[in-house]
């Protein structure tokens, strides 16, 4: 919500609550498929919505592609990355830095867009005013969401109030 002041003819002042951005609850399509809520997939139900693609069809791209990459040295040695590593499943989270993903995205027609920098801050919020236009699916911390024309589709609000950082967005330039 984001909080303005209006000030009335007396000169007291007025609170008045704005959503600072919609949402509508949407699943991408996974309760075609599956039964369970909190599934961990926010990177294929994302891409499902923002590119109108079946979900199975994006989640089974997404736990191939999680299979074949290969634990690195650089990847923490968890048991949760060797799981994911060699299972086939995106359930477990999607390594979105990797060479795999970016092609994927690219085959969709989407274009990454940086919106926070090293030492430069917050500069674009989960906020309608503060987005692009279009068909975008935007990353924020722990978290992807798609965002159509300024409108959160998701499971949940996950803008904090307009007070959620935007780290980048992947944009629709042909869909």
């Amino acid at each position: 919500m984001i909080l303005k002041i209006k000030h009335n003819l007396d000169g007291s002042r007025v609170y008045d609550l704005q959503p600072s951005i919609k949402v509508i609850y949407n699943d991408g399509g996974r309760s075609k498929y599956f039964n369970k809520k909190n599934v961990g997939d926010c990177v294929a139900r994302a891409i499902a919505i923002a590119s109108n693609k079946d979900y199975k069809e994006v989640h089974q791209v997404l736990a191939e592609g999680n299979a074949r990459q290969k634990v690195t040295l650089r990847m923490r040695r968890s048991k949760k990355s060797m799981i994911k590593a060699n299972k086939v499943t995106a359930d477990l989270g999607i390594s979105i830095k990797r060479k795999w993903f970016k092609d994927y995205m690219k085959s969709l027609g989407f274009t990454w867009t940086p919106t926070m920098f090293v030492g430069s801050g917050c500069k674009v919020h989960l906020r309608e005013r503060e987005l692009p236009k279009g068909r975008i699916i935007c990353q924020v911390s722990k978290h992807f969401v798609a965002v159509i024309d300024g409108v959160i589709h998701d499971t949940y609000d996950c803008s904090r109030n307009g007070t959620r950082c935007v780290y980048g967005y992947w944009a629709a330039t042909n869909i």
